[in-house]
């Protein structure tokens, strides 16, 4: 009885910390009441999943974005960012116009230049990126830094290894970041492959006990490549041959997904993230050198460009800020194409508002997903969009993977980030915010082309589904925050 009692006034101690624990660490107070139930109501294995799924690692600053040392040469710099991108506002107003306040958001919270002077390829699915991709890995006399969620060990996986090596022979830097847990398959062989050919590849964060390992919850989402500091790569595609819609692929389906190649200045926020990305997971300290951003040998474009990122290493929700101030302000039409639409009432509140003020939003979801869960708490949000006079259109042709926006038709969003809680919350994600008439148009063409693969939501026939499919969605709506 004796160690029955100090076990309950032991287990009691604990079970009080942990509250207090999750009071002080979460942030929105329905998480925090959810977190306290399942630790009260469900023994043990309550505090458990908080510690492994909840922890707030945003607010406990795991990580640093610092990649210059010396305090006085970093404030020179983030000071020179502030004043070139200021400058370029003044000076391109006809460019920018409305979209002066998303400039800012990415300026004042993650230091992100915007650049002049860009040429944007707009490549669509894995047939038009893996051609420029190699090409531009074949070009490079410098370095090549590829940072990915998926690299996978198959046909485009093991080429591109192939091509990297014998670059790494050639004398070429070669540096590979990879998501343990998204790129889990080439652990054992390729990635040691890739070290025995004289490419230095590291895992973004290590994992050695998937289940007791709490940081397996914020993956390194994003897809980067930049070479040689003059060209770069960034969008939805990882490395798998599942991207690559070709008969010989044996596919499950047809994979619809976006990229873009940038050839200028616009790649140097690109390069600094990889930097830092880099000097976290490798233990090394690599300062920036200006062949890391050579962007002068390059032809000029016309093209301005602006870099997102967020995750738990920044201070705020970056991306999703970015995205409520686009909507904001939308004048005539809203343009959305995501996978996983899980976006929280911030997001569903500022769609509302936009058709209630007459602007026309269209959004292109999964017919087909490759997640039944994710797309049943995706599906529970759509009646609110489509009751406000939301157009939504379920691809049909296969599995839409690809994440744009356009704003009226002069704004353009493409990056890794999902419109969902973990991508703004708790992944580490990348989207390019490119401030052009001429490619957020191609980007129309592009969107209007795909909804002619896809079946349009009438709102009466979604209303009249059967209640138990309804109870289903909502009830997968309970897991959004881990979606």
């Amino acid at each position: 009885m004796r160690w029955s009692l100090l076990l309950e006034i032991s287990y009691g101690i604990i079970l009080l910390a942990a509250c207090i624990r999750i009071i002080y660490d979460t942030r929105s107070s329905t998480k925090t009441l959810a977190y306290l139930l399942l630790a009260v109501f469900v023994p043990v294995a309550g505090m458990i999943f908080y510690f492994l799924l909840g922890v707030n690692y945003r607010k406990h600053q795991i990580y640093s974005k610092k990649l210059i040392m010396d305090e006085k040469a970093s404030r020179a710099l983030n000071e020179m960012i502030i004043s070139v991108t200021e400058k370029n506002l003044l000076e391109n107003e006809d460019v920018i116009n409305d979209t002066r306040g998303i400039v800012r958001i990415l300026l004042y919270d993650n230091l992100s230049p915007l650049t002049a002077g860009n040429r944007i390829a707009l490549l669509i699915n894995g047939e038009e990126k893996f051609p420029e991709v190699i090409k531009a890995i074949e070009s490079a006399r410098d370095h090549i830094h590829l940072e990915y969620y998926i690299y996978e060990n198959d046909t485009i996986g093991n080429k591109i290894k192939d091509l990297l090596i014998r670059k790494a022979r050639e004398g070429v830097k070669v540096r590979l970041i990879y998501d343990d847990f998204g790129s889990r398959s080439i652990r054992k062989q390729l990635v040691k492959e890739l070290r025995n050919g004289g490419v230095e590849a590291f895992p973004f964060n290590r994992i050695r006990l998937p289940f007791f390992a709490n940081r397996i919850n914020y993956r390194n989402h994003r897809k980067i490549i930049v070479v040689d500091g003059t060209t770069g790569f960034t969008g939805g595609i990882n490395i798998s041959d599942r991207y690559i819609n070709d008969p010989r692929m044996d596919n499950r389906y047809f994979w619809r997904d976006t990229h873009i190649r940038i050839d200028g200045p616009g790649i140097i926020f690109l390069q600094n993230i990889f930097l830092c990305d880099w000097n976290f997971c490798s233990g090394q300290q690599i300062e920036p050198e200006k062949k890391h951003f050579n962007t002068s040998r390059q032809p000029g474009g016309n093209i301005y460009v602006q870099i997102a990122a967020s995750g738990p290493d920044s201070p705020n929700s970056t991306i999703m800020l970015s995205i409520l101030k686009a909507v904001s302000i939308a004048k005539e039409e809203i343009l959305i194409t995501t996978p996983y639409f899980i976006p929280g009432g911030s997001i569903i509140d500022s769609l509302k508002m936009a058709l209630l003020g007459g602007v026309s939003v269209k959004l292109l979801v999964p017919g087909i997903s490759d997640s039944r869960i994710v797309n049943a708490a995706a599906r529970s949000y759509y009646g609110e969009l489509l009751g406000a006079g939301a157009e939504i259109f379920l691809y049909r042709k296969g599995f839409v993977h690809s994440k744009i926006m356009v704003i009226d038709g002069s704004f353009a969003v493409v990056g890794s980030a999902n419109m969902n809680h973990r991508s703004f919350n708790l992944d580490f994600e990348v989207n390019a915010n490119i401030y052009s008439a001429e490619f957020a148009g191609r980007m129309k063409r592009m969107f209007l082309a795909d909804i002619k693969d896809a079946e349009k939501i009438e709102y009466q026939q979604w209303q009249d589904r059967p209640l138990l499919v309804r109870l289903v969605e909502r009830t997968a709506r309970l897991l959004s925050p881990l979606l």
